[in-house]
């Protein structure tokens, strides 16, 4: 008569594999040795509530940990780790099958196998239940960032068409009087001299133009289509070509401008010089504009690694905190558009609102940035405000075939020097 053979109890099994089991799902779900030390402290969690399940016959023990790592994965996005939970209970449930086939007998391993299936069951329907919940989550999430940018879509267009509007109006305005009334003189036959309307009308022209020109800046700026063409040149030479570029409207506005001369002012840098002029003169058209009749702008910097840094200093009406980013948005204007006088240069002047946006779009495609500092906005004791301007200060230009023109032009310069 054959040997009756005594089943073992569940929990002296799970003792069995539990060294087996902890390494062999360790190596197959862990990767590099942190992870895997972390990951060996969790799977000794997992079993110990495992066992508790089969024991209390509760497969609710489980959900502690399950839920832990459901939200983990969910939370990180697990962009790096290619287990979703579910996948790693699965695996789990094949790890356990070939650690219990290579450990226990055929009796102990079908006992075991009865007891820690129905146990991962559960598991996976609670993970795939909290996964979907919070994929659905991370979609609506997603579906209000989007409608968000949106709005800001909406708004941007809107503010456009309200900035368009009052910008081109007064120049088209001035453009039609001035050929009404040229039209007028020519009909009535009488010979006066048309310099004058010729003028008014060259000066609507212009300021059409200006405001075409930035649009098409800004829609490069956008377009990351924004060329630039890298040349040696000093930062005091752009700064004492605007201050003489500025010298009319500055003794109109009885403003005062004050260049100072600091350490990396006179560095040869490799810069798009034109643009980087271009953002210079935005900015200080924005301390001219908001600094009141008799106030001074000062244009200061330092030399820090990598970077030069001017600053516009002004003693103008400052600006609140809450704006401090606005202004660098396409259309970022501050107050009423239909409020504003006309004119980039005087006092609170109007515009299209483009003049910081293209100087940061400007600043960041050479590798620079721009921010300011302002107490706030004030228009009766007039706190200022600061604009810092990060220039990289590249010794050489980005494009090859430029920096060795520049070379050669230099040792022709150095080799005629040479001979005299």
């Amino acid at each position: 008569m054959p040997k009756k053979t005594i089943p073992t109890p569940i929990q002296k099994v799970l003792g069995k594999i539990r060294p087996a089991w902890i390494i062999r799902v360790g190596q197959e779900l862990a990767r590099g040795m942190e992870v895997r030390a972390g990951f060996e402290e969790q799977l000794e969690r997992f079993f110990d509530l495992l066992a508790q399940s089969i024991t209390t016959g509760d497969p609710a023990w489980m959900d502690p940990i399950l839920l832990d790592w459901a939200k983990s994965s969910t939370e990180t996005e697990l962009e790096d780790e290619p287990y979703h939970i579910s996948f790693l209970i699965n695996r789990m449930i094949a790890l356990t099958i070939q650690v219990a086939r290579e450990t226990l007998t055929k009796e102990q391993a079908l006992d075991l196998l009865a007891a820690v299936i129905p146990i991962y069951t559960y598991g996976l329907e609670v993970v795939a239940r909290y996964e979907m919940e919070t994929r659905v989550a991370h979609i609506s999430s997603e579906m209000e960032k989007v409608q968000k940018r949106m709005e800001r879509v909406d708004k941007s267009k809107s503010a456009f068409i309200s900035v368009a509007a009052h910008e081109l109006k007064t120049p088209i305005t001035l453009i039609e009087g001035y050929a009404s009334m040229m039209d007028d003189l020519m009909q009535q036959g009488k010979g006066t001299n048309l310099d004058g309307l010729l003028a008014g009308m060259n000066t609507g022209i212009d300021r059409l133009r200006t405001i075409v020109d930035d649009m098409i800046d800004v829609s490069m700026i956008d377009n990351d289509l924004l060329q630039l063409n890298f040349q040696p040149t000093q930062i005091a030479q752009m700064l004492s070509a605007l201050s003489l570029e500025m010298e009319p409207i500055l003794r109109t506005r009885k403003l005062t401008i004050n260049i100072k001369e600091f350490d990396g002012s006179k560095q040869w840098i490799s810069i798009d010089a034109t643009r980087i002029t271009q953002a210079l003169r935005n900015v200080i058209h924005n301390a001219i504009k908001y600094t009141p009749d008799g106030g001074t702008i000062t244009i200061d910097g330092r030399r820090l690694s990598g970077f030069i840094e001017v600053t516009v200093a002004d003693t103008g009406i400052g600006i609140s905190t809450e704006d401090q980013a606005t202004i660098f948005e396409k259309f970022g204007q501050l107050g009423r558009v239909d409020l504003h006088s006309s004119g980039k240069t005087k006092f609170k002047g109007g515009g299209p609102g483009l003049g910081l946006p293209i100087a940061r779009g400007i600043l960041e495609a050479h590798g620079g940035s721009i921010w300011v500092q302002s107490e706030g906005h004030d228009e009766v004791r007039t706190p200022g405000s600061t604009f810092h301007i990060l220039i990289p200060a590249r010794t050489e230009s980005p494009d090859p075939s430029m920096t060795k023109l520049f070379d050669t032009l230099g040792k022709n310069k150095k080799d005629e020097t040479i001979v005299e």
